[in-house]
């Protein structure tokens, strides 16, 4: 064949792969203001820096080869804010984008490459699942997974849910560090069609995977979102906080102006009385650097709020207390929830600031079923593990366990206290009514008294006296306060590196 012909050819070739499923199918995708693949990866990356792997992949099988342009898959490199990252990207109008021989091999080397070389890798999910009948009998004897799913945090992982995601698109969310779904996507093992049929009842898409599922009851999805490129948006987000790979420190961005101002005006945030309730996410948004708060799993185990945010533009992660909710009693989820979010900062270099404002943990028959007590200890047992310093700050009430699993009793490498702290085994009142059986309505004279044993030398300057904690504040400092106790606990890293202990923590919970 001569060169004119072959280029020809070569021009023929890539066309038809870049025209996915065709001219019909993605039609209908634009009526539904629904993005295709190769939109959400162009609007994700930086402009002109995408550089296609396995353009000219195909079905195994030689009668589905014209049907399945890139078979499926739409995998390659290129760059988030000058940064280096892999992408793997399903192409719904291609067989559904369900996994087969050839596409498994593209989407393995893109997450391979990412480990080995330490950049992120990006999932953009959309699958109905494994390929059918290529994967039957002798097909899976083709199925090399190999190590597609080993998730030793080398690199970040990043994936959006944009649709159906069903068989690898649920693996690679779940092993991922940040999943952030759009609503109207369903998420799970199997389509609803077979677990339908498996059940012998009809079981709807939103029942079985919706979002309101994964956010608030399973806890996969991260960020709940309306829009695809709110999604894509998202995860370049989560990126800036997060260094390339764990062997360095996380970006330090600059600080917005009016940053030091919020913090002037905290007080008005704080109820007086300690029996009110309030919403550490405002407290935290003063605290902070401007606009730079990202909650996680804000759906999810809701009496701890975690964030990424930056303090004087260096990324921090925050595990608060969120009275607002239960008044900040930590049940199983929200124990599962801190735990997973602390393996996500050792493993990338973030510091940690705990906020405690707690009353313990949830207690009685449903919290022992949902195992709460296993969780407890996987929370404790993960953050004596992490090499990347922890501060904590005790705002009010910090009872039993709860105050251990929030950097008390030495753990954290830093901690204070707010002048309207209060530190004890339980909250003293339950304390009277456990230990002498009487309640306030029964003999308020009596009770008072006890009560005033119970809740001796439980103050902030109590603690202090017995270098409990190292500093008492007035909550107006608590920005000062972060800035110095970081850079001086920042100093013992190498280059802000830690060593990673957790990077093998298991991916869920």
């Amino acid at each position: 064949m001569k060169f004119e012909e072959q280029i020809r050819e070569h021009a023929r070739r890539a066309a038809r792969a870049r025209a996915m499923g065709g001219a019909d199918k993605l039609a209908r995708r634009r009526q539904a203001a629904i993005m295709d693949v190769r939109e959400r990866i162009d609007y994700l990356l930086d402009p002109g820096t995408f550089r296609e792997s396995g353009l000219f992949g195909l079905s195994y099988i030689p009668e589905m080869r014209e049907s399945t342009p890139c078979d499926g898959k739409v995998t390659g490199f290129g760059r988030i804010d000058g940064r280096r990252v892999g992408v793997v990207g399903y192409d719904f109008t291609v067989k559904g984008s369900s996994s087969s021989y050839t596409n498994n091999r593209k989407m393995a080397y893109i997450k391979d490459t990412g480990g080995r070389r330490g950049f992120p890798v990006v999932f953009l999910g959309e699958s109905t699942g494994v390929r059918m009948p290529d994967i039957m009998g002798e097909g899976m004897g083709m199925n090399f997974e190999g190590n597609r799913f080993l998730r030793t945090r080398e690199a970040p992982w990043a994936s959006a849910v944009l649709g159906n995601a069903f068989g690898s698109a649920a693996w690679h969310a779940c092993c991922s560090d940040f999943c952030v779904m759009r609503k109207g996507a369903v998420m799970a093992v199997a389509s609803p069609r077979v677990v339908s049929r498996a059940l012998g009842r009809e079981v709807s898409p939103e029942e079985l995977g919706g979002w309101q599922v994964l956010a608030e009851h399973s806890g996969y999805a991260d960020l709940v979102v309306d829009t695809d490129e709110q999604a894509l948006d998202a995860i370049k987000r989560f990126l800036s906080y997060l260094p390339t790979n764990n062997r360095q420190a996380p970006p330090v961005a600059p600080v917005p102006e009016g940053s030091d101002e919020p913090v002037k005006e905290i007080l008005d945030l704080i109820p007086e009385s300690s029996s009110q309730v309030y919403d550490v996410r405002k407290i935290i948004k003063a605290i902070m650097d401007k606009d730079s708060f990202l909650e996680i799993k804000e759906r999810f185990g809701r009496s701890i709020t975690t964030a990424l945010a930056r303090i004087d533009g260096r990324p921090a992660g925050i595990i608060a207390n969120n009275p607002l909710f239960k008044g900040g009693a930590m049940e199983a989820d929200a124990c599962s929830k801190a735990t997973d979010f602390i393996v996500l900062c050792d493993s990338y270099n973030v510091p940690l600031v705990l906020l405690h404002d707690q009353p313990g943990f949830l207690i009685g028959p449903e919290a022992e079923k949902r195992g709460v007590i296993g969780r407890v200890i996987n929370w404790m047992n993960a953050l004596l593990q992490v090499s990347v310093p922890r501060i904590s700050i005790i705002l009010r009430k910090s009872y039993g366990r709860g105050f251990i699993n929030m950097g008390g009793a030495g753990i954290a490498d830093e901690i204070a206290a707010w002048w309207t702290a209060e530190v004890s085994f339980m909250d003293p009142r339950t304390a009277v009514m456990v230990v002498h059986g009487i309640k306030e309505e029964d003999d308020p004279e009596r009770f008072a008294s006890l009560l005033a044993d119970m809740a001796r030398n439980g103050s902030a300057y109590d603690l202090a006296a017995v270098y409990g904690v190292k500093e008492v504040l007035d909550p107006r400092e608590t920005r000062e306060y972060l800035k110095e106790a970081l850079d001086v606990q920042l100093m013992r890293l190498s280059g802000g590196v830690g060593q990673h202990r957790l990077a093998n923590w298991p991916t869920s919970y």
